[in-house]
């Protein structure tokens, strides 16, 4: 398998760039998904690893070699593309069997390494078949097992389970996780969903607008967001963000919410946090629906809110609060918390909250970088 290493990428299309100052090193057996929304870089960056884009500049370099001039089939990776893209009149053991064939393996190898491949892949049965009587779920198989068989350096995936459907795609996420451990192959996935790269990734780089914007951990990532796009991209709910503004008086630093009554000292711990050199009086302060505590008496700091909207979600309830009103154009400012189902409210009903003072954000306004 391969170390790949982006070193200042950048492409563009026209006046459009596509993927601006790009620089990641991939370790080798390293499982790393690019996440971000579409039209962010993260295929176009996939597919100059690839060899299938020319960066204007930059440098690729796999195992240690600088690969920018190699062709797609001299880079020995393997693409596996959103739309399955077999041929139709082949057999799935043919369409297994194609890339060895075009290098002139010999037969009994070609052979042997198939059916390895469709063992580990569960197709065994298949091979016979062609792609038209196959399942969604039994082509994206095929189309795995044939860029296994290569044995390649490296694995790139193009948003592999867009097209199948919610079961199976939980499926094919278990099954690609475990073939990744299996085989320690290196492998780059792409996608849009962020359960499929929290549930995937050994580490997630987030793109947003062709920037690089974090790269960690799905634990680093989802719990320390080193940007406002970071924080409001990831989760289901997604975070809570509210425009505040900080104040200093007399050794403390409060944290209020703007247009609302919401007023939270910070501890000596979460003011020495604090970058000194950030024009921080305005910032957008960030918590996670989990992360706030409910009940229908006064507990912790005494933040009253009302009941805006209640939706039930089987295993949790999800609860709209207005803690607020914009002075300016009357919109409700709502605050969205995570509760058992057994919490049982009504619309229009009065409730306390309390927020884990550990798990809140600050972000600067003005950078939207994390200031806490």
């Amino acid at each position: 398998m391969a170390q790949i290493i982006l070193e200042n990428i950048e492409k563009r299309f026209g006046d459009v760039i596509a993927v601006k100052d790009f620089n990641l090193v991939i370790e080798d057996q390293e499982f790393v998904v690019f996440l971000g929304p579409s039209g962010c870089g993260k295929t176009t960056t996939l597919r100059i690893i690839a060899g299938l884009e020319h960066p204007e500049q930059g440098n690729i370099l796999i195992d240690g070699q600088r690969v920018n001039d190699f062709r797609p089939a001299d880079r020995d990776i393997a693409f596996v593309f959103q739309f399955y893209a077999l041929y139709p009149h082949l057999r799935v053991y043919d369409n297994i069997a194609f890339p060895l064939k075009a290098v002139k393996i010999a037969k009994s190898d070609i052979d042997s390494r198939v059916r390895k491949v469709a063992d580990i892949l569960q197709i065994t049965d298949m091979l016979d078949r062609k792609p038209s009587v196959l399942s969604g779920g039994e082509m994206q198989r095929v189309a795995l097992a044939r860029a296994m068989v290569r044995q390649p350096k490296a694995y790139l995936l193009d948003e592999p389970m867009a097209n199948l459907d919610a079961k199976l795609r939980i499926d094919t996420r278990a099954e690609i996780k475990r073939l990744q451990h299996e085989i320690g192959a290196t492998t780059v996935f792409v996608t849009h969903d962020q359960i499929e790269a929290m549930s995937l990734a050994d580490r997630i780089a987030v793109m947003h607008q062709g920037v690089l914007q974090q790269i960690g951990t799905p634990h680093e990532v989802y719990n320390k967001p080193q940007s406002l796009f970071v924080a409001g991209f990831m989760g289901s709910p997604t975070m809570n963000l509210l425009e505040a503004e900080l104040y200093s008086h007399q050794g403390t630093t409060t944290l209020e919410l703007n247009h609302t009554n919401v007023h939270l000292d910070l501890t000596l711990e979460q003011q020495a946090r604090i970058d000194k050199n950030t024009s921080k009086n305005s910032c957008v302060f960030g918590i996670r629906p989990e992360h706030i505590a409910a009940a229908k008496e006064p507990i912790g700091r005494k933040i009253s809110a009302d009941v805006h909207l209640i939706e039930p979600l089987g295993s949790v309830n999800i609860l709209d609060l207005l803690i607020g009103t914009h002075a300016d154009t009357q919109e409700p400012i709502l605050l969205r918390v995570r509760t058992h189902p057994t919490f049982k409210v009504e619309v229009g009903e009065k409730i306390w909250l309390d927020f884990d003072a550990e798990q809140m954000h600050l972000f600067d306004k003005n950078t939207e970088q994390a200031i806490l």
